[in-house]
């Protein structure tokens, strides 16, 4: 295995789904929440990028994962600016 399938977001995983189920109703119940996420997740180039398609609106991490969560956050963006 190349990843330790305990330790990120997987996205072909029953998490993602409840993470896309919880975030809908979060705004429909309060458009303008904060939705986010914390922990090691949060410097996970993978996760950043679920995490910007979902539309939430920050994720923490470790320091030392800063420099990875930034990078991933502006491929995601600049992704979505080619589309």
């Amino acid at each position: 295995m190349k990843k330790n399938p305990f330790s990120l977001h997987r996205s072909d995983r029953r998490g993602p789904a409840d993470c896309r189920s919880r975030s809908r109703k979060g705004r429909k119940t309060r458009p303008d929440i904060k939705l986010g996420i914390c922990g090691e997740h949060g410097g996970d180039p993978e996760s950043v990028k679920f995490c910007h398609k979902l539309g939430l609106s920050y994720v923490s991490c470790s320091p030392y994962r800063v420099p990875v969560a930034r990078l991933a956050a502006a491929q995601a963006a600049i992704a979505d600016l080619k589309k």
